[in-house]
């Protein structure tokens, strides 16, 4: 899978359809179900390592599991999250961008606004595609004040659909909005030319993501923006096939898996 594939789903109103994957084995299985997107997130921190947030995980975590995803993908993009302070500045962000893309990368997301513009117009031009993400950034959860709802009011909601339009012409070339309210995440997919992929944003983005620990129960705290696909379904794989099949037939997140409804 290409960026190009992705942008002319979004042209053509399909929905893309995302999951995460953190090893060999489930990596072959989202892969084998028809993911566009694979995603190695730094939420294998909560689910794979048992910390409490995203914040302790290292580059030679993400290098270590996008290693092992990359073996395992053969048709989907394979995405991998650049953990907390390895991007701080443009110099860091393009050493340790190159060690995930080294490893078997083919895009890198950076959490964080309007600030990341020259980062990621750097990490453009040396030829590492970017991918911004932006609502609810684990990695800022100290100062954000907890897990909740981003860009609730219309001065929040004009910021972060700021952040969004500043990252495109920044050259970012997708976008992942997080816990926002659904008529926010439709309104940034409307307003950018880019693919934006929603979790807990609502129906009106171009596409989905979950945590793939989340959507089979496996996760100690399932958030409200997910849904136990394993609960209905034979097999891990079947579930993934469900899971990927509500995303574009649209069944999937209904009003109740949106923290912004």
């Amino acid at each position: 899978m290409y960026m190009n594939d992705l942008r002319e789903k979004k042209l053509r109103g399909e929905k893309i359809t995302s999951i995460t994957a953190y090893d060999y084995s489930f990596a072959r299985v989202a892969d084998e179900a028809g993911f566009d997107i694979i995603l190695v997130g730094d939420s294998l921190g909560n689910v794979v390592l048992g910390y409490d947030t995203t914040i302790p995980v290292s580059i030679d975590d993400m290098e270590y599991h996008t290693r092992a995803v990359s073996r395992g993908t053969r048709n989907g993009l394979l995405i991998s999250d650049m953990p907390f302070m390895t991007y701080s500045s443009t110099a860091s962000a393009l050493k340790n961008a190159t060690i995930l893309m080294q490893a078997g990368a083919q895009m890198v997301k950076l959490e964080g606004g309007e600030w990341l513009s020259e980062t990621v117009n750097q990490l453009s031009k040396c030829g590492i595609p970017v991918c911004a993400h932006l609502g609810l950034t684990p990695q800022s959860i100290h100062k954000i004040g907890g897990f909740k709802i981003q860009g609730s009011d219309e001065t929040s909601a004009n910021t972060i659909l700021s952040n969004a339009i500043n990252l495109e012409q920044a050259g970012a070339e997708l976008l992942v909005v997080e816990c926002v309210p659904s008529e926010l995440g439709k309104t940034i997919s409307e307003r950018l030319s880019i693919p934006v992929i929603g979790i807990g944003a609502g129906a009106g983005t171009d596409g989905q993501i979950l945590v793939m620990y989340d959507l089979l129960g496996l996760s100690p705290q399932i958030p409200s923006f997910s849904k136990n696909f394993l609960r209905e379904s034979s097999s891990i794989s079947d579930a993934l096939i469900r899971f990927g099949a509500a995303i574009r037939d649209g069944s999937f997140p209904k009003a109740e898996q949106t923290d912004g409804s």
